[in-house]
């Protein structure tokens, strides 16, 4: 039963290629053959004519130049004003180091001093009952002999106060000249005779030499 099947199956295919072939004959034959009456008739019918090429177009004529434009000058440019400016220096930021704190000693306050004693009070000033008065001439101190040689070229001439001091011995302690002649010579002169002449002291109540002033004037005057 299958080499029967098998064989008929084989022989169907063959049917088929055979079948195939001959229809692809006849439809070949028929285009060819359609083709070619169609091909004929179209002969047939066109029309032979000669055609004239045409003339090439005559070449485009150039363009005429652009006009000469007058030539210009280039525009002057002014260049903007130099502004100058005033710039400040630049600040310079110095780095100051403070000092190192100075420690001072502060001064301990000495305790205050005690207070001075009191001076006593002056004993008061013994009574005068009798005055100092010169012993002798008070005038051979100051006559011609003890004018000063300066006064005599100067022609100075004057009086002269002064105030004495007489000691308890009746010596002149101290000599202050109150008015002056205007001459230093005749001043200095006073005080020098002064000095040479011999005093009896002063006397308190008690009849003790005491200390004391005495006046003295004396008038200078050269002779003719």
């Amino acid at each position: 039963m299958a080499y029967a099947d098998q064989k008929a199956g084989s022989g169907r295919i063959i049917a088929i290629i055979i079948v195939a072939a001959i229809h692809a004959v006849l439809g070949y034959a028929f285009v060819t053959g359609l083709a070619f009456q169609y091909i004929k008739q179209a002969t047939e019918k066109m029309d032979v004519f000669d055609v004239q090429e045409e003339p090439p177009p005559p070449p485009d004529e150039p363009p005429p130049p652009p006009p000469e434009q007058p030539t210009q000058p280039p525009p002057v440019v002014t260049p903007p004003p130099i502004v100058k400016t005033n710039t400040p220096p630049p600040v310079v930021v110095q780095s100051v180091r403070e000092p190192p704190p100075v420690y001072v000693p502060v001064p301990i306050a000495a305790p205050p001093a005690p207070p001075a004693p009191v001076a006593p009070p002056a004993p008061p000033a013994p009574v005068i009952s009798k005055k100092a008065g010169p012993k002798g001439n008070l005038g051979q101190y100051f006559g011609r002999d003890n004018y000063p040689p300066s006064a005599i070229r100067d022609q100075a001439q004057g009086r002269v106060r002064a105030t004495l001091t007489i000691g308890t011995d009746g010596r002149v302690a101290n000599c202050v000249v109150t008015s002056g002649s205007g001459n230093s010579a005749l001043d200095e002169a006073t005080c020098r005779g002064a000095r040479r002449a011999r005093f009896t002291p002063a006397q308190d109540d008690s009849g003790r030499p005491i200390q004391s002033t005495y006046p003295l004037s004396i008038t200078w005057q050269l002779e003719d």
